[in-house]
C-alpha cells in the first residue's frame, strides 16, 4: 500500500508473514533490537510465550518493509587490534518519517513495533565491485573492464564484470531489469573491444611464447611422511635466467592436517645451495608458502643433503630424499605452534615421469649445469669455499665468569684438576636449601662445556639457575696428558678423587649432579658400577651419547673391529700423544699416522687439516652445519692441539663388545645394577655420526628393569650428531632444557617424597627403539672395502726395510 509521509511524496509499504519460531528467537535476542512502545512489552512477551508453548494459537507476527534508498554511505571496518568488524550504517534522511509511519500502523493493528538496531536493511544486495571513472574509487570502468595499475592500458585484458556488483548503490526498486541492462551494456562493449584487441593479443602472445621458450619447467612428485602422517607434494618447478634457481608452484596433500589440497602461493628452489661451514656439501633447498581452504597457512622447508661420502655411492638416495619441516603460521600468542618433520622421497618411476615433463628451450643447458654440480660434489670433490677464510680476529672472547683451579692428587700420585665456578646468586631467594653442585665430565680430549667464543654454553647456563659448577680435567686433558692409562683409570681413580674433593670442599652432607659426555659417560658408569663411587653421593646422572652401553655406527665399528688401533699404536711408538696442529713439529711416525688418517673415509669432509685428521681417527664428531665458524676454529686450532691415544686399546675393547668392560676385556660392571640407585637421563643425537641412539635406548631399558624405583628418562634430539649436542649453535634451545629439567626434578625429589615408579617388565621386553636406522649398516659395510685397502698398504709400509 502507499502511505503519504510528505507533501507529494508517498512511501511504498509491504507486508509479509514470518515463521512461528522466529518471534521466540527474536525475543531471546532482544538486546540486538529496539522497541518504540515498551509500556506493555514485558507482559505481552510472557503471554505470547505461554500461548506458543501451550499451542493455544498460531503466531500473529508480520513484517513491515519500507522500500527506498539511502545515500550509500555505510562502512564496514576491521579493527586489527581487537579482531572485530564494525558497521557504520548509511544515512537515510527519510528514516524518521518511515519509523513514524510504522508506529502508526502498529498502533492501528494493536501490535508492538520492533526495529532493527541498524534500521536500514537491504534485501537486494548490490555493489562490491562498483564501476567508476578511475581506480581510486572503483574496481572497474563503466565498460566493466577491471582496473590494473601495472598494465599499459590500465585494465586487465579480457577480464570483465557484468553482474549486480558493478551497480554502486540501491536503485530503490527491484533491480532485476537494471542488472540485465548493465550486463547488456558490458556485453556490447566487450564485443567492440574484441576485434581491436585481437591484433594486440597476437603480438603479446608471440612475445610471451618467445620468453617462455627460454624458461625450463619440470614437474616433481614426492611422497613420504611428515610427523608420522602420509604426505605428497606435486610440484612444478620453473627456472629462468639462473637455471638452478627458480620458482615453485603446485600443491601439497596431507590429509592428517588439512582435508583439502594446500596450494603453493609462493615457492622458491635452489638446486645448488652451499654453506661455508660445509664447503664439500651440496644442498637442494625448497622453501614453500602454502595455503589451505580453511584459511590456515604453512611454511614447508626442505633440503636434500648431498655429501661426497664414498664417491657417488649414496648419490641416488641423497638426491631423491627431501628432509622437510612443516610449520604453521600463527599470529595468536596462545595458539599452539605446529612444527612437524619428516621425509619425502622421489621414486624411480616419478623420475621417469619428470623427465618427460621437462620443457623449455634451455633444457640442455639446465641438464648440463645440474650434472656439472653433481660431478663436482661427488666425483671431483672440489670445495665451494674454505675455512681458511675465517680469521682468528673474528673470534670473540667475551668476559667469562671467574673460576678457581683445584689440583687433586689421586691415590696413585697422578695430578688432575677441577675448575670451579661458584654461583654468586640464587634465582630463588626464598629457597632454604642451596642447589647441589654439578660435576661436568668431558669426552675424549675435547672441551664441550666451557666455550669462550660462544654466547652461551652449559657452564653459564647452569650458573644462571643457581648451581656451583665443577669441570673435571682428567688425564685425557691436555694439561694432564699421560702415555699409560685406560678409560678404567679415569673412572676408578680420577672421577672418584674429584667427587671426594667436592664432598670435602662443602664439608656437609652434599650430593653431586653428574653430566657426562661420550668417554666421560663410560668412565662414570665404570666408577659407579665398579663400586669406586657410591650412588648415595650422586643426586642425578645425565649422559649425552654415552651410557653403560656404547653402540657405534657400522662405519665406526669397522674401524674398531679391524686392527687399525694396534697398528696405529705400533706406528706412534712410545710417545702416545699425537700433535694435531698443522704447524706443530712432528716426527716421521706422527706424520705417517696423520697421512693415513686423512685417507680414511668420513661422512663429512672439511677444508681444515686438523679437523680432517681428527675425524679420520674418530670419525666425524659433529655436523658442521650445526656449529658456528668461531666454534669450529676454536675447537680445531686452540682446543684440540694434541690427542692422547693411550686409552685407545681399552676403548677399542668397549666398542667391540658394545658395553663397558675392564682393561682386560672382562664384563666386570654390568653384573652390578644394584649400584646404580639414582635417577638417570640419557640423551642421543637423532642424526647419528659415531654413537647410535641404541646406546641410550638400551641404557634406559636396563635402568627401568633393574632400578624401577627411580626416575629414568631418554631423549633423542633430532638433527644432532655427537659433540654438537653440547657445542651446537642451537644446543641452548634443543638440548640444555632437557638437562636442566632433569636436574630440577632431582632437586624437587630431594625435599619431597614420591611414590616408587613401576615399569612393566613385559612391556619393556617387547619395546623397540623407534629411532633405529638400518641403512647405516649397509653404508658401513661398504666402507670396509676402502679401509681394507688402506690396511694392506699400511702393512707393506711397516715391513719396509729402514722404517723407523
Amino acid at each position: 500500500m502507499m502511505y503519504q509521509i510528505m507533501n507529494n511524496f508517498f512511501l511504498s509499504l509491504q507486508s509479509a508473514v514470518i515463521p512461528t519460531a522466529y518471534p521466540s528467537f527474536l525475543f531471546k535476542g532482544v538486546t540486538t533490537y529496539g522497541c518504540q512502545s515498551i509500556y506493555w512489552f514485558l507482559p505481552r512477551i510472557i503471554i505470547d510465550s505461554l500461548k506458543h508453548v501451550l499451542g493455544l494459537n498460531r503466531g500473529q507476527e508480520m513484517v513491515l518493509n519500507a522500500i527506498g534508498h539511502d545515500d550509500s554511505s555505510g562502512k564496514l571496518t576491521f579493527d586489527k587490534d581487537t579482531n572485530r568488524i564494525f558497521f557504520q550504517p548509511p544515512h537515510d534522511h527519510l528514516l524518521p518519517r518511515k519509523v513514524e509511519a510504522f508506529q502508526k500502523l502498529a498502533k492501528k493493528l494493536g501490535g508492538v513495533l520492533f526495529m532493527s538496531r541498524y534500521r536500514s536493511t537491504s534485501v537486494h544486495l548490490l555493489g562490491g565491485c562498483t564501476a567508476s571513472s578511475d581506480v581510486s574509487s572503483g574496481v572497474c570502468n563503466p565498460n566493466g573492464q577491471v582496473f590494473d595499475a601495472k598494465s599499459p592500458t590500465g585494465v586487465h585484458p579480457g577480464l570483465y564484470i557484468c553482474d549486480a556488483s558493478i551497480i554502486p548503490c540501491s536503485v530503490g526498486i527491484n533491480p532485476c531489469l537494471t542488472i540485465a541492462a548493465a550486463a547488456e551494456h558490458v556485453r556490447r562493449k566487450l564485443t567492440e573491444n574484441k576485434s581491436s584487441n585481437q591484433k594486440q593479443r597476437f603480438i603479446s602472445n608471440y612475445k610471451m611464447k618467445k620468453s617462455c621458450n627460454l624458461e625450463v619447467s619440470v614437474k616433481e612428485t614426492m611422497r613420504g611422511q611428515v610427523g608420522g602422517m602420509l604426505c605428497a607434494a606435486y610440484l612444478k618447478l620453473r627456472f629462468k635466467t639462473q637455471l638452478l634457481r627458480g620458482k615453485v608452484g603446485g600443491y601439497v596433500e596431507c590429509k592428517g592436517i588439512e582435508m583439502d589440497k594446500m596450494y603453493i602461493i609462493h615457492g622458491e628452489v635452489d638446486l645448488c645451495k652451499t654453506d661455508i661451514r660445509t664447503p664439500y656439501t651440496q644442498y637442494m633447498h625448497y622453501n614453500l608458502l602454502i595455503a589451505a581452504s580453511s584459511g590456515s597457512r604453512y611454511v614447508l622447508e626442505g633440503k636434500k643433503v648431498m655429501n661426497p661420502y664414498l664417491l657417488a655411492l649414496y648419490a641416488w638416495r641423497e638426491s631423491t630424499t627431501l628432509n622437510v619441516t612443516l610449520r604453521k603460521i600463527t599470529n595468536n600468542i596462545g595458539e599452539k605452534t605446529l612444527n612437524l618433520k619428516g621425509k619425502l622421497r622421489f621414486s624411480l618411476l616419478e623420475l621417469l615421469k619428470s623427465m618427460r615433463t621437462l620443457e623449455g628451450g634451455n633444457r640442455s643447458k639446465f641438464i648440463f649445469l645440474l650434472m656439472q654440480s653433481l660431478l663436482r660434489t661427488y666425483i671431483l670433490q672440489v670445495p665451494r669455499g674454505s675455512h681458511a677464510n675465517f680469521t682468528p680476529s673474528e673470534l670473540v672472547h667475551g668476559s667469562y665468569p671467574n673460576s678457581t683451579l683445584h689440583e687433586i692428587k689421586t691415590e696413585v700420585g697422578f695430578i688432575i684438576c677441577c675448575q670451579l665456578w661458584k654461583c654468586s646468586h640464587s634465582p630463588q631467594l626464598q629457597q632454604e636449601k642451596k642447589p647441589y653442585p654439578i660435576l661436568l665430565i668431558n669426552g675424549y680430549s675435547t672441551e664441550s662445556y666451557c666455550l669462550p667464543t660462544e654466547p652461551n654454553d652449559l657452564v653459564r647456563t647452569l650458573l644462571k639457575v643457581g648451581h656451583d659448577v665443577w669441570l673435571l680435567r682428567t688425564r685425557l686433558h691436555l694439561s694432564n696428558c699421560s702415555d699409560h692409562f685406560s678409560v678404567e683409570d679415569i673412572g676408578k681413580i680420577d672421577i672418584a678423587a674429584a667427587i671426594n674433593e667436592i664432598i670435602t670442599f662443602y664439608r656437609e652432607s652434599v650430593r653431586v649432579h653428574i653430566v657426562a659426555h661420550c668417554v666421560g659417560g663410560l668412565a662414570i658408569h665404570i666408577a659407579l658400577m665398579g663400586g669406586h663411587v657410591s650412588a648415595r653421593h650422586i643426586a642425578s646422572l645425565s649422559c649425552t651419547n654415552s651410557s653403560m652401553f656404547f653402540k657405534l655406527t657400522t662405519s665406526s665399528l669397522l674401524k674398531m673391529w679391524l686392527p687399525l688401533v694396534p697398528i696405529s699404536m705400533a706406528i706412534i711408538g712410545q710417545n702416545k700423544t699425537l700433535p694435531l696442529l698443522q704447524t706443530s713439529p712432528t716426527r716421521f711416525r706422527h706424520c705417517l699416522l696423520k697421512s693415513i688418517a686423512r685417507l680414511i673415509p668420513r661422512y663429512e669432509r672439511c677444508t681444515c687439516d686438523e679437523c680432517e685428521v681428527f675425524s679420520g681417527i674418530f670419525g666425524n664428531t659433529f655436523w658442521h652445519e650445526n656449529i658456528t665458524q668461531s666454534m669450529h676454529h676454536w675447537t680445531n686450532k686452540e682446543n684440540i692441539r694434541r690427542l692422547p691415544m693411550a686409552a685407545f686399546p681399552h676403548l677399542r675393547k668397549i666398542c667391540n663388545t658394545g658395553f663397558i668392560v675392564d682393561a682386560r676385556g672382562n664384563n666386570s660392571y654390568l653384573i652390578h645394577p644394584e649400584r646404580m640407585a639414582l635417577p638417570t637421563l640419557y640423551i642421543s643425537g637423532g642424526r647419528s655420526l659415531l654413537v647410535t641412539p641404541e646406546t641410550s635406548f638400551l641404557a634406559n631399558k636396563y635402568m627401568k628393569l633393574h632400578q624401577p624405583g627411580y626416575r629414568h628418562e631418554r631423549v633423542v634430539v633430532d638433527g644432532f650428531g655427537h659433540s654438537d649436542l653440547l657445542i651446537g649453535e642451537k644446543s641452548e634451545e634443543e638440548v640444555f632444557p632437557h638437562i636442566l629439567k632433569h636436574i630440577a626434578l632431582a632437586e624437587e625429589e630431594r625435599s619431597s617424597w614420591r611414590a616408587p615408579r613401576e615399569y612393566t617388565e613385559e612391556a619393556l621386553a617387547w619395546s623397540d627403539d623407534p629411532y633405529k636406522e638400518d641403512w647405516g649398516k649397509f653404508r658401513g659395510w661398504i666402507c670396509i672395502l676402502i679401509t681394507v685397502m688402506l690396511l694392506v698398504v699400511l702393512l707393506k709400509l711397516l715391513f719396509l726395510p729402514g722404517f723407523p
